[in-house]
């Protein structure tokens, strides 16, 4: 199988190439990033050399840049790239309309151009909105969006399903809880306090902190979209979850606790334009239909995240320099 995989260089892309390519060896990879600023090509030195992975650096939305890579022959495409830092997309909407939906379309003409056997769209669970205090979403759950970020990516699951409806396009869209783990831009919660509580400096919680995320390790992540690739139905959503319900004060009280460190390091600050209070997944479908299931439960993956960033600090600093953006403009 060759496979485009588009923002490969970013945190959930990265982990999805390592771990496709250590389990299916005789497939073909090609990686295309923009390399934005949370694209960094150290996230995938351990593959760099491999000669079934090429990196190609381009934008999603340049049809002229992307057209050669379709016209050489692909089995699949698998699509990562999108802007998606929700206080980034509040100042500069605009962005995350260019790529998430323009470059989202840009990609699936080329596919139905090029008679692609298969497009897997990574989504969010941030399209179904906001829930109360009990609920989960499913894939049936209407979609709501409530900040430009998800707004765009809502726009971008609606083209999919178009293309599928409207010229039969072997689709398939997934809609991920939050996820973490290696590789994470630092930008993030779980990097962001992991590094402000080492450095004994306050950790910012949006509002009261009790805004609920169901957490998704990226690796039970990366193997969800694995089955969707080889075994998704036509056309399917399918909705992937950790079952790790926890509020972001919860997370940050583990991290803190995890490191040692006094919970009189939180600070709290004004609460983020539009913050959606809680999302939790329902997961079932994708368990029944496609025989997955998650490794990590919440601890043992907060654990092992940690110990990651511990053992990474050099990573994290070539980050927080800018020294990962190497002269790119």
């Amino acid at each position: 199988m060759k496979l485009i995989v588009t923002g490969g260089a970013g945190f959930i892309g990265s982990n999805y190439l390592q771990y496709m390519i250590a389990k299916y060896p005789g497939y073909t990879f090609i990686n295309v990033d923009a390399l934005t600023y949370a694209g960094n090509p150290a996230n995938l030195m351990s593959i760099a050399n491999l000669p079934n992975y090429r990196f190609v650096q381009a934008d999603i939305a340049d049809r002229a840049a992307m057209e050669p890579i379709f016209a050489e022959g692909l089995d699949a495409v698998v699509h990562f790239a999108a802007e998606s830092h929700v206080d980034r997309s509040i100042s500069q909407p605009d962005i995350f309309i260019r790529t998430n939906v323009l470059g989202t379309q840009t990609l699936l003409d080329l596919a139905k151009q090029y008679d692609v056997a298969k497009f897997v769209h990574i989504s969010t669970d941030e399209v179904y909105g906001t829930l109360g205090d009990t609920g989960l979403f499913t894939e049936s759950t209407p979609l709501a969006p409530n900040s430009p970020y998800s707004a765009s990516k809502a726009g971008s699951d609606l083209l999919v399903r178009a293309y599928h409806e409207t010229y039969g396009m072997n689709v398939n869209i997934t809609r991920c809880s939050n996820n973490y783990g290696p590789y994470q831009f630092p930008e993030k919660l779980i990097p962001l306090m992991i590094q402000q509580a080492l450095a004994d400096q306050p950790l910012p919680v949006y509002g009261d902190g009790l805004n609920v995320r169901d957490w998704l390790h990226v690796e039970d992540h990366c193997g969800a979209i694995d089955r969707v690739l080889h075994a998704g139905r036509p056309g399917e959503v399918y909705n992937v979850g950790g079952n790790n319900e926890r509020s972001n004060l919860q997370v940050v009280s583990t991290i803190l606790s995890e490191l040692g460190k006094p919970e009189s390091l939180i600070s709290f600050v004004q609460d983020r334009l539009g913050h959606d209070r809680r999302y939790a997944i329902d997961a079932d479908k994708i368990r029944t239909e496609l025989g997955w299931t998650p490794k990590y439960d919440y601890q043992s993956g907060i654990k092992s995240t940690i110990q990651w960033y511990l053992n990474h600090q050099a990573w994290i600093e070539h980050i927080r320099s800018g020294a990962y953006l190497g002269g790119r403009s």
